[in-house]
């Protein structure tokens, strides 16, 4: 008798069809999703501002609907009206004073230059250091221009950006329940992950849309009044930079009164230099400690290199809402990472040992 020949068996090195269809389901999908992406790309910022009003204020929505009986419309509308008068309103407030203000340095970049090279010379002729030297001036001015253009460049299209996101953030009231029905339900993770996912994000939310703007904030009018008391010209503009750089973690407030101290040295006023500095190194620097101790449930535990990076990223793509949105980004990147590893790392170790253990 002949011997038996084994066929290989065919079936097993086919794809089912339903991984065939899942697939093409995939790449359609994928292709939409970046036919959208392309085209609203622009209004990104909207959406992600009218998820953040939503994630602050989803609470006084259900306590306006329960305790007080009110249509959702109307809910609604007295949460958007007060979002406007909180959030909105100060917000175009400061851009429009930041705006008008940093624009002749933009026009004109030589006023820039001719602070720096005071500062310059001071350096120069007290402690004999040329740091900035006209070429590294050049460098500064070259480098911060454009951040600066890039950031006051956002800001131009505030008001479409805004009607979008109230428009959104409307709907998302009005069907808040439907809406979290469905990210629950359609978050293709398993129960631990998905709960984790968005108990994560709302306080990665509250972490960078609260906290952090109101640490801040606070730092900003500690150093306005600094500047007040020292006679500074430009106070209103100084405190507002001053909470803008404060987001950078550690040394964001010494970019500000650090080199305004130098340049009032070299203007030859020591007296309003050396009050700027103290009032820099021990009240603004202090009060950055002191705010995040006392907001610490509210900011959370974001590194600062997320932070530092973050804003980089969101003044990039947004503009000065970017200061809040680019850590958020940010903040989620790093969570879908860790969601990941979490969801299938365990699942690939042991096909991994399961199959070594086949080979042994």
């Amino acid at each position: 008798m002949l011997p038996l020949i084994n066929k290989p068996n065919l079936t097993q090195n086919q794809i089912s069809p339903n991984k065939v269809r899942q697939i093409l389901f995939l790449i359609l999908i994928l292709f939409l999703a970046i036919v959208i992406f392309k085209e609203l790309y622009f209004m990104i910022a909207s959406l992600l501002g009218a998820i953040t009003l939503y994630i602050i204020t989803s609470k006084w929505m259900n306590v306006l609907c329960t305790r007080f009986r009110l249509k959702r419309w109307a809910c609604a509308l007295l949460i958007i009206l007060f979002s406007l008068l909180v959030f909105v309103l100060p917000m175009i407030w400061v851009g429009s004073i930041s705006y008008h203000k940093i624009k002749p340095f933009v026009q004109n970049p030589e006023i820039l230059k001719t602070a720096l090279t005071k500062i310059n010379l001071y350096l120069q002729n007290s402690l004999h250091l040329t740091i900035l030297n006209e070429s590294n001036v050049d460098k500064i001015t070259n480098q911060a221009l454009p951040f600066v253009q890039n950031t006051i460049g956002g800001t131009l299209n505030v008001a479409l950006i805004l009607v979008v996101m109230y428009i959104t953030f409307y709907f998302f009231l009005i069907n808040s329940v439907e809406i979290e029905r469905w990210v629950q339900k359609h978050i293709p993770l398993k129960k631990s992950n998905s709960n984790l996912a968005i108990a994560e994000f709302k306080r990665l939310v509250f972490s960078n849309a609260v906290g952090i703007p109101l640490v801040a904030i606070i730092q900003g009018i500690t150093g306005l009044i600094g500047y007040l008391i020292f006679g500074v010209d430009g106070a209103i503009l100084l405190g507002i930079l001053t909470a803008v750089f404060s987001v950078i973690p550690m040394i964001g407030a010494m970019l500000v009164w650090g080199p305004l101290a130098l340049y009032l040295l070299a203007q030859n006023q020591p007296n309003h230099a050396l009050g700027v500095a103290l009032w820099g190194f021990f009240l603004i620097g202090s009060i950055d400690n002191i705010a995040r101790f006392l907001l610490q449930k509210k900011i959370g535990d974001v590194h600062p290199l997320i932070t530092i990076f973050g804003v980089i990223i969101g003044i990039n793509l947004f503009g000065f809402v970017g200061l809040i949105f680019g850590p958020i980004l940010v903040s989620m990147f790093i969570l879908i990472v860790k969601i990941y590893t979490d969801e299938f790392g365990i699942a690939i170790t042991d096909k991994v040992l399961e199959e070594k253990a086949i080979i042994e």
